[in-house]
């Protein structure tokens, strides 16, 4: 089981990434606009496919709630005209035939209410199953993106594509389409219902559609940039503020917090100005539009009032008509909002699918040999509890026993560089046979960490090759190779929840039994006890709760469980007190026993035992042997060792 690593920051890489040279270009940051409007609206469109038979529910819903609610001005127009005649006329109010119009009016009203709550629910379902399987895409998408990915772009940038942008587009299909379809339906079924009362007042009031699209157009084309500036600007401040709240405490070491300040200031402005300007631009569409439908209302009134005088439309059909040019112009307003809205969301989804559209690992079939196969399955092999029960005590300690696989290790003429044409390792050679201990040594950025990317194909090569018992690794899927390793780093990564969990994290399904033996193994289990909850104590955020050497064992404790055949070891021993490091060094110890294991060596002292002891510079091996191979050599490992000890004995 390969431990994930937490990278604390969410700057940009000034070289390779984990210390490596050379690393990949910045992080780049969201265009100012949707680069294909049409065809991100055709690619979200088609996540509504599946869900059509309940859009048609929205659909029917929303048409029928719009019809009752459209009928209503036409039935208080007959009560209306009732109540005129009667009065200018001489004769009784027929009460009876207004009760009947009011009881009527009431049961559309309730109908109306009916088939809207309808059209909510059906959206609701429709707009979370969308948005839902759309994260379910993200999440298995962001799980197969090269490392290279995550060195371009900060934490919060990501997240705010996840979070933000995936909100924005929930919303909207579950506030704005229904809106949308209303307001549709509604203008249609206006323009009906004027047309039976009058067509030259009818008229009078589509002449106003010309001017509204007109004003919306406009608009809409100048707020679009501004949104997606705003939904970009958003991603950038998310992944400052990530950072800072992540590394607090070094801000404050270092007194940094104005500069922090001042940086978190520039970035809000950034988002300020994109956020007020998208505002005040849609915002200006309300007051347009009424400008332009109060022209069309004055126009109604003037013109009816004649009809009123002349006797070509009653006083009721009038104050119909007035409710109607009203609820004209309200689905055009809708309509005009909508649209900035839809720009809104059409520029989140197409930051959306820029992720979907990354570039993924190349992931080969396995090839024929059989016995890697069998790694994958080995961490879990003791899945149900029966079998798990069994397990000696001993047994959680011990490499599993795979047919035919033994974990010799082979890197021939490897070639790498995180830019294609600046190679950083030009031709390296090594040679691993199974169960030996390998240390890699070297100064800050000779490739240490660059070569265990390699060896977990974190990276692809450049040229040559990397074999394990004679297979190239590229003919193993990433799963079925990772399943052979088992990584403790320097810097630890453990979750929010309970120990226990923590520690199972290294096999899926592990008995309390073997969770506990594994925390013997790793000396973790006095310190464990020792707390309130015990295993169950749960471990915050950053696991600040407990001491970083606590937090060590635990990490071994998890690869202990997970019984990998490969160990990569980044020593995790210099931030810990003389008796906590005795008893990492003990647990790391009892680890390697049997495996083949990869020491990222700090300390020099530490690893005078390895079986081969790998020195780099500059991405090269420039040397290789025992520690008194190559103390007797005289090279660059002995001017290493000599100042690391002499420095050791000034201090």
């Amino acid at each position: 089981m390969s431990e994930p690593s937490r990278n604390r920051s969410s700057a940009k890489p000034q070289g390779g990434p984990m210390g490596g040279p050379g690393g990949p270009p910045g992080m780049s940051l969201p265009g100012a606009k949707p680069k294909n409007f049409k065809g991100t609206l055709r690619r979200l469109t088609a996540y509504l496919k599946p869900h059509w038979v309940p859009l048609i529910g929205v659909l029917a819903a929303a048409i029928l709630s719009t019809l009752f609610s459209i009928v209503s001005p036409r039935i208080l127009g007959l009560a209306t005209d009732e109540l005129f005649t009667s009065v200018t006329g001489g004769r009784e109010i027929n009460f009876d035939y207004i009760f009947r119009l009011l009881l009527m009016l009431g049961g559309l009203y309730l109908f109306s209410s009916l088939f809207a709550y309808l059209q909510q629910y059906f959206i609701s379902g429709v707009a979370q199953n969308t948005v839902y399987e759309m994260r379910r895409e993200v999440k298995g998408k962001l799980t197969r993106l090269p490392l290279r990915y995550y060195d371009r772009h900060t934490h919060g940038e990501v997240l705010s594509r996840v979070t933000n942008d995936m909100d924005n587009i929930s919303t909207t299909l579950q506030q704005s389409l229904t809106q949308m379809i209303t307001s549709i339906v509604t203008l249609i079924g206006v323009i009906i219902m004027m047309l039976t009362l009058s067509p030259i007042l009818t008229l009078i009031t589509v002449l106003t559609i010309p001017l509204s699209l007109i004003v919306t157009i406009v608009v809409a084309k100048r707020s679009q940039k501004h949104f997606a500036g705003q939904q970009a600007a958003l991603g950038r401040l998310n992944g400052h503020v990530e950072e800072l709240y992540t590394g607090h405490s070094i801000v404050k070491a270092f007194g940094q917090e104005r500069k922090a300040v001042e940086e978190f200031d520039t970035l809000n402005n950034d988002l300020y100005d994109s956020g007020w300007k998208a505002q005040f631009i849609s915002g200006t569409i309300m007051p347009l539009m009424n400008f332009v439908s109060n022209i069309g209302f004055v126009l109604i009134c003037v013109v009816g009032g004649i009809m009123v005088t002349r006797g070509s439309i009653g006083i009721g059909g009038i104050q119909a008509f007035i409710q109607y040019a009203r609820q004209f112009s309200q689905p055009i307003t809708q309509l005009a909002n909508i649209s900035n809205i839809i720009q809104s969301a059409i520029a989140s989804a197409e930051r959306v699918f820029e992720v979907l559209d990354e570039e993924e690992e190349e992931d080969h079939l396995p090839g024929t040999l059989a016995a890697p196969a069998a790694a994958a399955t080995s961490a879990a092999s003791h899945a149900d509890g029966t079998a798990a029960g069994s397990v000696a005590a001993d047994q959680a300690t011990q490499p599993v026993t795979r047919p035919g696989f033994q974990a010799n290790v082979d890197f021939e003429h490897v070639q790498f560089g995180y830019k294609p044409d600046q190679l950083l390792i030009q031709d390296m050679n090594i040679h691993v046979k199974a169960g030996q201990t390998v240390a890699i040594v070297g100064p800050t950025g000779a490739g240490k960490t660059t070569l265990i990317n390699l060896l977990m194909r974190f990276y692809e090569l450049n040229g040559g090759r990397i074999l394990i018992d004679g297979q190239d690794i590229r003919e193993m899927s990433r799963g079925e190779l990772r399943s052979l390793f088992g990584m403790v780093l320097q810097d630890t990564w453990l979750f929010g929840g309970p120990i226990r969990d923590n520690i199972a994290y290294g096999r899926e399904h592990a008995t309390e039994a073997e969770i506990i033996q594994a925390a013997e193994a790793a000396r973790a289990d006095h310190f464990i006890r020792t707390l309130p909850e015990g295993y169950d104590t749960v471990l915050n955020e950053e696991a600040s709760n407990i001491s970083q050497g606590q937090k060590q064992l635990l990490t071994i404790a998890r690869a202990i469980l997970a019984n990998p055949s490969i160990l990569i070891l980044d020593e995790a021993t210099s931030s810990v007190d003389t008796r906590t490091e005795v008893l990492i060094q003990q647990a790391m110890n009892e680890l390697m026993q049997g495996r083949t294991s990869f020491v990222i060596a700090h300390r020099l002292s530490t690893i005078r035992g390895a079986d081969l002891i790998l020195v780099m510079n500059h991405g090269e091996v420039i040397e290789q042997g025992t520690h008194e191979e190559l103390l007797e050599s005289g090279g660059f490992y002995a001017d290493l060792y000599n100042s690391q000890f002499s420095g050791q004995e000034a201090g």
